[in-house]
């Protein structure tokens, strides 16, 4: 797998370390689909996180978290080169509404650890 590098800006890089290949490379994929969101890539309108449509107004009662535990588990699955979810914790603080995800996965090239940052925007990868 290849992927070109993006920068702490999250914009493609054009001079040193173009590219990015097998596990640094999925662990770049699973970031970018989790950053993009339902309806903003105008190639495919079906793709990207629902984070405004189905997320963010059903923070609360434990179905709903356990709604938003599969949405984001099935947006990381479907990663190409992930193979299976390892491990798969969230957290919710109700007091200020936030969510936050930790979560390995396996994949062809071996397994990443994931944390959700900032509501979803950024994710924290480990190796």
């Amino acid at each position: 797998m290849k992927y070109r590098a993006l920068d702490n800006c999250g914009d493609y890089t054009f001079c040193r370390r173009l590219f990015l290949h097998n596990r640094e490379a999925v662990a770049q994929a699973i970031v970018t689909r989790m950053r993009l969101l339902y309806r903003e890539w105008w190639e495919n309108l079906e793709d990207g996180l629902p984070l405004f449509e189905r997320i963010l107004g059903a923070l609360g009662g434990e179905e709903s978290i356990a709604a938003v535990d599969l949405i984001i588990s099935e947006r990381i699955q479907g990663t190409q080169n992930v193979t299976r979810m390892v491990r798969y914790e969230s957290s919710f603080d109700a007091t200020v509404r936030h969510y936050s995800a930790q979560c390995t996965v396996d994949t062809a090239f071996g397994e990443i650890n994931l944390t959700t940052l900032d509501n979803f925007r950024n994710v924290e990868v480990t190796f």
